[in-house]
């Protein structure tokens, strides 16, 4: 599986962004597909997830400023981010969980004050 992710960028504070992740190859029909984030010196972790039956989970942190969706093909998974704060400054990366995780290569979001 591969994970190709696009959508990251500069935005001032307040401002939002929608990151994409599309996954090709060996796609399973259950499986679950989400956002996580590292900023410089932290741990990476858990943005919101989506599950292929439509489960969502949300970090506290971003609940009610982001929005996980996933695809009609069930191989894209979108976040919108509305009402960016400089904390959410990180590299966001995808992940597809199936059996086993896999990555994408990571995408900066960098939110000016």
């Amino acid at each position: 599986v591969q994970l190709v992710e696009s959508g990251g960028g500069l935005v001032q504070a307040g401002g939002s962004l929608r990151l994409s992740c599309t996954a090709s190859g060996v796609i399973v029909s259950i499986n679950s597909m989400g956002w996580y984030r590292q900023a410089p010196g932290n741990q990476r972790e858990l943005i919101a997830s989506a599950t292929s039956r439509g489960t969502t989970t949300y970090a506290d942190s971003v609940k009610g400023r982001f929005t996980i969706s996933r695809g009609n093909g069930m191989n894209t998974v979108f976040l919108q981010m509305n009402s960016l704060k400089p904390e959410d400054t990180a590299v966001y990366y995808c992940n597809y969980r199936s059996v086993i995780d896999y990555w994408g290569q990571g995408t900066q979001v960098t939110v000016a004050s």
